[in-house]
């Protein structure tokens, strides 16, 4: 048990506040501000067909009142390749900029699908990219060599192109809380760094969820994550809203029966999630127990909770779920949990039963 406790630990960012080293976007910039448009950030879980169909939907409606410009969790130099693909007839720079992402969360068929559907029916979108440098030695370096061939090494675009990629190497070769406080202050930098090119034009931006929560840490509790560092620019200025949700809007994949309590109970089936690098663990599954809340609901609990975070699909209240524990040498642990609508750090969580 002290074993499966410490996996949970691992995926459950808690957001108790610590002191953070490196700090909030400076304060001079935080003075200087005067923009006056609006930004529209939306948080997404990366690749999901629901969040990408939404968020085109948003753009479409946002891009028909006047919008232009799209700020994405992309390096500049990604954002202006694909800025300059919208020009072209063709789409062998997509093709590289998608080939070069691959092993990443980007690299999936919806999220290919999003930006043709861009390129198709919002073709004056212009990109922006303000993260920090990632494929720093493919799209960055060709975006290098590229200026170059035009004879531009001495504009300020190749020197920014510069810039980014020196980010991409510090944090890549950082320790990971330094790493990740590093590059959630650079994104709020290069978020402003982008900002002040367009003067006031309201902006809609497209973010994983870590990076959107106004009250939120980054990942590691090191610094306060992108979005609540911009409120503290921008104010009301800035609206927020989280679209990850709409990845646990999922259907069972299977109906099985299992036995709680001596009573068989309709299963639904949710899938398996991926333990690989979890000491002596190889996967957990996920099931809901149809029906069993009355009857398990007097169950003795041990003390431990699992965050409704962990789970693939929508948790509520006043059900049963079973989750399958497969360790490496292919034994099983099956834990029972019942959710009774109680809150931890903000979101709903399920409590281990004894079902016996």
């Amino acid at each position: 048990m002290k074993i499966r406790i410490a996996i949970v630990l691992f995926l459950y960012c808690a957001t108790t506040t610590v002191v953070y080293a490196h700090g909030k976007a400076d304060a001079d910039t935080a003075r200087n501000n005067n923009y006056t448009g609006t930004i529209y950030l939306y948080g997404e879980q990366h690749g999901v067909k629901k969040i990408t169909d939404k968020e085109l939907a948003l753009w479409r409606a946002y891009y028909t009142k006047g919008l232009r410009h799209l700020f994405l969790e992309l390096p500049s130099y990604t954002a202006e390749y694909l800025n300059m693909w919208l020009r072209e007839k063709d789409n062998t720079i997509l093709e590289e900029v998608f080939n070069d992402w691959k092993g990443t969360a980007f690299h999936n068929q919806h999220t290919y699908h999003f930006f043709m559907q861009i390129k198709e029916l919002c073709p004056q979108t212009v990109f922006h990219g303000t993260d920090v440098g990632h494929q720093y030695g493919t799209t960055g370096e060709r975006f290098l060599r590229y200026l170059e061939s035009k004879q531009q090494q001495n504009i300020p675009a190749y020197l920014r192109v510069q810039e980014i990629i020196q980010q991409g190497i510090a944090y890549y070769n950082g320790g990971k809380a330094k790493a990740m406080a590093y590059r959630e202050n650079m994104m709020v930098q290069n978020f402003i760094y982008e900002l002040n090119q367009i003067q006031n034009a309201d902006i809609m931006g497209i973010y994983g969820s870590a990076h959107t929560d106004i009250a939120a840490l980054d990942s590691t509790g090191a610094a306060p994550c992108m979005a609540n560092q911009l409120k503290s620019i921008y104010g009301n200025n800035l609206n927020t809203e989280d679209l990850s949700p709409l990845a646990k809007d999922i259907e069972s994949l299977r109906i099985d029966t299992i036995t709680a309590a001596h009573t068989d109970y309709r299963a639904y089936y949710y899938g398996k999630q991926d333990l690989t690098g979890f000491k002596d663990f190889a996967y957990r599954e996920f099931w809901q127990l149809d029906g069993a809340y009355q009857a398990l609901k007097n169950s003795g609990k041990t003390g431990d909770w699992l965050p409704a975070s962990n789970y693939p699909m929508k948790v509520e209240a006043n059900q049963v779920y079973v989750i399958d524990y497969t360790k490496t040498d292919n034994s099983k642990i099956r834990l029972y949990y019942i959710s009774e609508g109680k809150m931890q750090n903000g979101q709903l969580i399920t409590e281990n039963i004894a079902t016996e």
